[in-house]
């Protein structure tokens, strides 16, 4: 019921602060990814595929920042761990705290080259 009015609050506010995402430093980038990753997953607008959506979304804005997409590892040897990481740093990011989805996505970027 509320995620119309939530997806318009995100659209004008959080959206229009970090987009589209200039090129910038790496630390900086991340705490943008995170900030706008958590805040879309937040909402959760859709029944499935939020996740997904939520790091399309951080590609895209990494690819407008002129940096590679990220590799997130969420398939292969250690994955189970990265997924078990990533979880908390969402659960981390809807109480505003970020750190730990930036050292995600900075990892995450760091490996991409």
């Amino acid at each position: 019921m509320r995620v119309p009015d939530n997806m318009d609050r995100f659209s004008r506010t959080t959206l229009a602060k970090y987009t589209p995402c200039r090129p910038q430093e790496l630390h900086e980038l991340c705490y943008v990814l995170a900030v706008v990753h958590a805040e879309l997953l937040f909402i959760h607008p859709f029944r499935e595929g939020n996740g997904r959506l939520a790091r399309w979304l951080a590609d895209l804005m990494a690819a407008q920042a002129g940096l590679p997409l990220p590799v997130y590892r969420f398939t292969g040897r250690g994955s189970q761990a990265v997924r078990k990481r990533y979880i908390d740093a969402v659960y981390q990011g809807y109480l505003s705290r970020y750190d730990l989805l930036v050292d995600f996505f900075e990892d995450a970027l760091r490996l991409a080259g």
